[in-house]
This record gives C-alpha cells, sequence and structure tokens, in this order.
C-alpha cells in the first residue's frame, strides 16, 4: 500500500479516486500531519483529531464544494483544511498572515460559512437547503456538523424547530464526544448518554422533531460511517445522524485529557507530552485572579454565586466549582440563559457573578439589556478575553463590548489596569451595588507578582492619576495603561487611568481639559463608540475646544495573530505610541 497517500491529495476530487480499503491508511497519515503541525506552531488539537475518519467520510461521499458542508464552531475543521487544497502552508495556520484557525469564506470555496462561535450551523446549512429548494436544486446536500455541547445552544435548538417542519435537504451530524472545551453538561448531556447506553426509555427526542433519525454509530469506523452517508443521500428532508467519537483520538495523551489537549500549546509529536514550564515566577493570568479571588471573596459572602456559560477551565471558574460546587454552576452553552439566571438570581439578593468571554457576551445583549438593566438588576459581569486575544482571530477579539456596553441605562462599566484593580473592584461590587456592573480585563497575563493584596473599596466614577506633566494628557482605560506608561517614560506627558468608562469621573476631566491643550484616548476597543467616543461627547457637551486623538481599534476586523504582533500593526504597542506622542 502507498503509505503517502496525503501527498497525493491536493483536493477532494483526489480523495474520491482512492480505493475505499486505501481510506484508513490516510487516516492514519491525516492524524500525523495534524499533530506534527500542531506540536509546533500550536492550535486547536484534540477537536480535529476526533473527526478525522468523518472528515474523510465527508469529502469522499460528498461532491464537496458543490455539496455544502458547514461545520459548528471549527476548532476540528483543521483535517477538512488540509483535505482542501491548504496542506502546503497549513503550518502558517492562525500566525498573522497565514490560514485562519476556523472555517473562512475568503479562504476558500470549501469554506461555507464562517464560524467561531458555537450552535450556528444548523441554522446556516438550512438556510442554505432552503436557498437550493427555492431555486429547483433539489439534488444538492448541505451538512451541518455539530457537536453535543454546541447542541445544547438554545440556537441549534431553534435551528432544529424549523428544520422539523421543512422538506430541506439537510443532514445533520451530531459528533458526541461528551466534551466541547470542558465536559459537556446539562440534561441533553444526560439523553445522550443514555442513548450511547441503549438505556434510553423515551422517545427519540430527534425523531420527535421529524427528523429521520440514525445512530449511534462508531465515528472512527471508516466503512460504517461511509455507509451510512452513502444511505441517507437518497433520503429526502430533514436527517439526522449521531456519531460517537473520541476526542483527541490517536494521541494517547489528548485522548485522556481532553481538557488539556483542547488546545495543548506545543508539546512532543512522538510522544505527546507537553514540556514542562520552568519555574520562573511570572505573574498571574486575570482568570486565574479572578478564579481565586472569587473563591476568597465567596467564602465569607454566602450569597455571591458563580455562572459561566461552558466555560470553567477558560474562565478559572472551575476553582469555585472546586471548592463551593453548589454555588457555581455551568450552564453549557447558553449565554442567554446564563445572564437572565443571574438576572433572576439578583431578584433573590444574591451577588452572581457572571463570567463570560467578551466575545460571547455579544450573544446575550437582549438580556443584558431587558432583563438584567431595565430592572436594574446588581449582576456582576466579568467579561473575560476583553481586548485583542491574539491567534483566535476576528470571531474572538473582545473589542466592541465597550461600545455595545455604554449605550445601556444603569450599567457601570469598569476596566482594571492589573490584577490588583480586578481583586478590588470585585471586592467593591460584592459589597452591594444598586445596579450592575461589567468588569472587564484581557486575556493572558497580568504585571503583578504580588498580586494578592488586601482588599480595598473602589469609588464609582473615580479615575487615578499615574503620571503628571504638561500640554498633553493621555487618558487610558484598562491594560492599555501599561503600555502608554512604557511610551510615555521620560516624557512630559500627563497620564490618567480613567479605570471608568460609565460613569467618567466628571471631576478630573474638567480639570484635565483646563490644563491640557491634547487629549489622546487609548483604548484596546474599537474606536467608533467606545471610551474614546465618550471623552469626546463630555467635551461637546461642556464644549471645550482641546485637541482630540482618539487611538484603538480601527473600524476593521482584526484578524489573527500574537496579539504584541497586532498591537503594532494597529499603533497600540509601547513603541508605536511612543512615536505618536513624541510627534505631537
Amino acid at each position: 500500500m502507498n503509505k503517502d497517500l496525503l501527498n497525493t491529495i491536493q483536493n477532494p476530487k483526489d480523495l474520491r479516486l482512492l480505493k475505499q480499503s486505501d481510506l484508513p491508511q490516510l487516516a492514519k497519515e491525516l492524524r500525523e500531519f495534524i499533530i506534527n503541525i500542531v506540536a509546533t506552531k500550536e492550535g486547536h488539537l484534540g477537536a480535529s483529531l476526533g473527526v478525522v475518519e468523518l472528515t474523510i467520510a465527508l469529502h469522499y461521499v460528498f461532491n464537496t464544494p458543490d455539496d455544502q458542508l458547514v461545520w459548528d464552531v471549527g476548532h476540528q475543521a483543521y483535517g477538512h483544511k488540509i483535505l482542501t487544497g491548504r496542506k502546503e502552508n497549513f503550518d502558517t495556520n492562525r500566525q498573522l498572515g497565514g490560514l485562519s484557525g476556523f472555517p473562512k469564506r475568503d479562504e476558500s470555496i470549501f469554506d461555507t460559512f464562517g464560524v467561531g462561535h458555537a450552535s450556528t450551523s444548523i441554522s446556516a446549512a438550512l438556510g442554505m437547503a432552503i436557498a437550493s429548494q427555492l431555486k429547483g436544486d433539489l439534488e444538492k446536500q448541505h451538512i451541518a456538523v455539530i457537536g453535543d455541547a454546541s447542541i445544547a445552544g438554545g440556537m441549534a435548538f431553534e435551528g432544529l424547530n424549523h428544520a422539523g417542519v421543512t422538506k430541506a435537504n439537510l443532514l445533520v451530524i451530531l459528533n458526541d464526544n461528551a466534551i466541547g472545551i470542558d465536559p459537556s453538561v446539562g440534561a441533553l448531556k444526560m439523553y445522550l448518554t443514555n442513548v450511547k447506553k441503549g438505556t434510553q426509555k423515551q422517545d427519540n427526542i430527534f425523531e420527535a422533531l421529524n427528523f429521520d433519525y440514525s445512530g449511534p454509530i462508531d465515528g472512527h469506523d471508516l466503512d460504517a460511517v461511509i455507509a451510512e452517508l452513502q444511505r441517507l443521500k437518497s433520503v429526502q428532508g430533514p436527517k439526522f445522524l449521531h456519531i460517537i467519537t473520541t476526542k483527541g483520538k490517536g494521541l494517547k495523551q489528548a485522548e485522556k485529557d481532553q481538557v488539556k489537549y483542547h488546545a495543548p500549546g506545543k508539546f512532543n509529536a512522538q510522544t505527546g507530552d507537553i514540556p514542562v514550564q520552568a519555574t520562573t515566577i511570572q505573574p498571574p493570568k486575570y482568570q486565574d485572579v479572578f478564579g481565586h479571588t472569587i473563591v476568597e471573596l465567596a467564602k465569607e459572602n454566602k450569597n455571591i454565586v458563580g455562572i459561566t456559560p461552558a466555560m470553567p477551565t477558560g474562565s478559572s471558574l472551575k476553582f469555585m466549582m472546586e471548592t463551593l460546587p453548589d454555588r457555581a454552576f455551568d450552564v453549557g452553552i447558553a449565554e442567554q440563559h446564563a445572564v437572565t439566571l443571574a438576572a433572576g438570581m439578583a431578584t433573590q439578593g444574591l451577588f452572581p457573578f457572571c463570567n463570560i468571554y467578551s466575545t460571547f457576551l455579544q450573544r446575550a445583549y437582549d438580556q443584558i439589556i431587558h432583563d438584567v438593566a431595565l430592572q436594574n438588576l446588581p449582576v456582576i459581569f466579568c467579561l473575560d478575553r476583553a481586548g485583542l486575544v491574539g491567534e483566535d482571530g476576528a470571531t474572538h477579539h473582545g473589542v466592541y463590548d465597550l461600545s455595545y456596553l455604554r449605550c445601556i441605562p444603569n450599567l457601570i462599566i469598569f476596566a482594571p489596569r492589573n490584577e490588583v484593580e480586578l481583586r478590588n473592584i470585585m471586592y467593591t461590587a460584592q459589597l452591594g451595588l444598586d445596579q450592575p456592573i461589567a468588569i472587564r480585563y484581557p486575556r493572558g497575563r497580568g504585571v503583578i507578582i504580588d498580586w494578592k493584596q488586601g482588599f480595598t473599596k473602589i469609588n464609582i466614577a473615580e479615575a487615578v492619576t499615574l503620571q503628571k506633566g504638561e500640554n498633553i494628557a493621555v487618558l487610558s482605560i484598562g491594560t492599555m495603561a501599561k503600555n502608554v506608561s512604557e511610551a510615555i517614560n521620560n516624557l512630559n506627558v500627563s497620564h490618567y487611568d480613567m479605570r471608568f468608562v460609565k460613569p467618567l469621573d466628571e471631576t478630573l476631566l474638567h480639570q484635565i481639559c483646563k490644563t491640557h491643550q491634547t487629549i489622546i484616548t487609548v483604548e484596546d476597543n474599537s474606536v467608533r463608540g467606545g471610551f474614546g467616543s465618550a471623552i469626546l461627547e463630555f467635551m461637546a457637551e461642556h464644549k471645550y475646544t482641546n485637541t482630540v486623538k482618539l487611538l484603538g481599534i480601527p473600524d476593521t476586523f482584526i484578524e489573527h495573530g500574537k496579539v504584541t504582533e497586532l498591537q503594532k500593526s494597529i499603533g497600540l504597542d509601547a513603541e508605536s505610541l511612543k512615536a505618536f506622542i513624541g510627534n505631537i
């Protein structure tokens, strides 16, 4: 048998020329290729390893790209990318100027729908299927591949509910491995577990939604998967195939520790071992500051509860789930539910810390306005991954939260410049506010080694003066203070950490406007409608005519790359800021 099958595949047409008996060898080579690249270049590992056989079977049976394939979230699409003409430059995956870590429409005709957030695939594929119907094309196939964590999201159920009353040529494939990024949770997970065991006594939920259900089948048995896909091609209307896979399949450590090997960083491709990190003492990750601080506060305040939509590890709410399991809730991929659950708890006198990535809070916008702010409920939103997040790119950058939150009445918005400030605002919030607050902080490490200090209450709408100078005042928000401080070292420039985007420290702003000719605002949020816009609105209201420069995320989607690379590309790194300020 040819032991170099992968190098003969430039696109799925080449794949379809292979004998079916050759495909297990191709699966082996594809796994090895993914492992070798991700071991050195980093990325999402376990999800793609788990669907190698399914990926091959889909492109072998269906006439892609004419038949349309939608991957939910897209963590698992590396094999898809490699088989669809991107093998030669796959080593640029998630790097500046390279391939996106997720399916992306302008990258390949085989990427039929851009993804990155969960639970969207069924709606998108159904939309494509209905469009084909309207055009009179009844032969085109439309396939949505969705995981057991994503299918529990509300939007997935909305798509299923609609699809079940259509005659659309739609195939939903449930890739059931009992884990998303963290283990799946909820009643649907229990239902799927019982289906796998053969102990589910109730009617099939998917058949009840008018889907032609088949499975569960072994997703690593290529012959079985191909046979079922070929059968389903001739079945009319909405169909549902339930396959069982193992996340991380083919790498022993990834199968054993599926959470860690979801995106393990660099590792040894031969052994699978992750290098032991140097014992150098480093500042903590902001997520860990949140995680340890909420436990510390919750031990003293019995009314504190924690909520996360499927990210207990990423948000570090896992520490509270381990220590105080009755008061920490992973609600699954359900951001809307998480926010309104927090609102319900707040009506009963609890202090809900609702921890959601900035980019994912976008999915619960109505709930923030209608269920929290309109009722002025003191929910404490902790927005992790605010600002530029790096290699995950445009779907994951948290660069719109200041803009989309700032227009909401009753909502306090705070951005700590360091770990101590994050701890203190969390402490302040649980002392009892009479309105909701959003606390936004970035991905990655902070700047303080000795961060676990005693708590100090923060006065609402009180900024901090970091440096006094003349003529030029730089107003920063959040952790951008670090870049600004480095940039203006030895410059006769004032620097203020405003801390609150809403409400602003108007007393200080009046002083700044009266004593400085030029004002520069710096934020890692969109310059449209963000912190700088708030300063401009204040100045317009009070008829100040100072020169104002707004620095932040430009009005375009920022792609993937290291945070430092991205900051430099848009002039937010310390060196660029120094050059900009020095030339004024």
